[in-house]
C-alpha cells in the first residue's frame, strides 16, 4: 500500500475513539471537516517503521525505549523482552501526553521526548503496529515497532519473568 490517507486517517479515529475529541470532531469521516491528518507517511510503510530481531537487540544497546503494549496479564503469564517497559495499548495515548514526573511515577522511566526513538512491540505484530499508528499521530518522529514481537524474540533468546 503506497502513503495513503486510509491509514493516516484510521489511526486519527482510533485515537479520537481511545482519546476524545482532542484530535479533532467525535465522528468526524476522513477528508470530512474536523478529521485531522497525520502527515506522517511512515505509517504506511512497513519496510522503514519495523525492525527485526537482531535490529531490535542493536537497538536495545543503544538505549532506545522499548515499549511493550501487551495487557499485564499477559506480561505476569509470558514474560517479557528484557529492558522493555509495559504501557498497554490501552493507555497508550494518554501515557505519551502525561506530564513527565506523573509517566516517570507511573512507569518508573524517563517520559520520551517527541524525537526520541521509540520501539513498540507486543505479541506478534498487530498491536505494536497500531501503538506506532497512535505514537507518530502525537507527532513522535522516531518511532518504530517491532513485528515479530514476542512470539519471535522467544525462538532466539530468553525472556524476562516477572
Amino acid at each position: 500500500m503506497a502513503a495513503c490517507g486510509w491509514c493516516r486517517c484510521r489511526a486519527v479515529l482510533a485515537l479520537r475513539a481511545a482519546g476524545g475529541s482532542r484530535w479533532g470532531r467525535r465522528g468526524a469521516a476522513p477528508g470530512e471537516a474536523g478529521a485531522v491528518h497525520v502527515s506522517s507517511p511512515r505509517l504506511c510503510s512497513d519496510r522503514e517503521s519495523s525492525v527485526s530481531y537482531q535490529e531490535l537487540k542493536n537497538l536495545k544497546k543503544a538505549n532506545v525505549l522499548h515499549i511493550d503494549v501487551r495487557e499485564r496479564w499477559e506480561i505476569e503469564r509470558d514474560g517479557k523482552i528484557p529492558a522493555s517497559i509495559n504501557i498497554p495499548l490501552n493507555e497508550l495515548v494518554e501515557a505519551l501526553q502525561m506530564n513527565p514526573a506523573d509517566f516517570r511515577e507511573q512507569y518508573n522511566q524517563k517520559m520520551p521526548a517527541k524525537s526520541d526513538h521509540v520501539v513498540f512491540s507486543c505479541f506478534a505484530g498487530t498491536r505494536s503496529r497500531q501503538a506506532l499508528s497512535f505514537a507518530a499521530s502525537l507527532g513522535f518522529s522516531r518511532v518504530q515497532h517491532y513485528a515479530g514481537g514476542l512470539e519471535d524474540w522467544a525462538k532466539h533468546e530468553s525472556l524476562e519473568k516477572k
